[in-house]
């Protein structure tokens, strides 16, 4: 294992020493350096600290484990790989995902999943432990999202204005989602059993990483929503 200290480092020097070094590698004394693994593959990280913006971004294959909270977009763009966080994160989460997988243990700010996409083997998958705030999946547009609301705060499990624009993808809700309110274009509905089993490969991983208990999260009501149409915005280009 190679110990790397990030402190007094800019992200640039934390990055060289990381592509550098042979083995898994631990960041100690890391407080908000941006771009920490910006389009690394091939590499086993773990974060102790907080890590700045951007965190993974362009990620093409590494895995990265943050034993705390993490800040804004979290997996900006990356193509393949895992985040893995033992905390809350900031805003923006997955931004443009395309491929790989983030996990949080915690809650997740506004925007969470926005404008993720797939496309063939591709699909990228962002589980939340807690709740998120507003605008979760905007203009989604492929992949998996699932916020299951472990946290058991008593605040709703998604904040206003969910799924706006979104024209493709799912969204997992551990919740009868009773009182929140979702746009128009957007079908909501009860989870079936057949929508359970696409996500258990995720509920089981999050579990198995954080020590919760497969079978109690997945006894739970959940709703699944889904766009009505893959391109909402036809009716801008199109003459009636």
């Amino acid at each position: 294992m190679v110990l790397i200290n990030a402190k007094g480092l800019e992200h640039s020097e934390i990055n060289r020493l990381l592509r550098g070094a042979e083995g898994e590698c631990t960041l100690v004394g890391c407080l908000g350096q941006r771009f920490i693994a910006a389009g690394m593959s091939g590499k086993s990280i773990t974060v102790n600290g907080i890590p700045g913006n951007a965190l993974g971004a362009y990620l093409n294959g590494a895995e990265i484990t943050v034993n705390s909270n993490a800040q804004d977009a979290v997996g900006d763009t990356m193509n393949e790989g895992k985040i893995v966080v033992h905390g809350n994160i900031g805003d923006a989460a997955g931004y443009a995902m395309r491929g790989g997988r983030i996990y949080v243990k915690g809650n997740a700010g506004y925007r969470a999943g926005i404008h993720m996409k797939e496309y063939r083997d591709k699909k990228p998958a962002l589980v939340i432990g807690g709740r998120t705030g507003s605008f979760l999946g905007e203009y989604q547009a492929g992949g998996l999202i699932i916020v299951l609301g472990l946290n058991e705060d008593g605040k709703d499990i998604v904040s206003n204005f969910p799924c706006t624009g979104m024209h493709g993808g799912k969204v997992y809700l551990r919740s009868d989602c009773r009182g929140i309110r979702f746009p128009h274009g957007v079908t909501v509905r009860s989870a079936s059993e057949k929508d359970k089993a696409e996500i258990e490969e995720y509920v089981s991983e999050f579990c198995r990483l954080f020590g919760y208990s497969e079978a109690e999260v997945l006894d739970a009501p959940f709703t699944v929503a889904v766009p009505d149409s893959k391109n909402p915005y036809k009716q801008m280009y199109v003459a009636n």
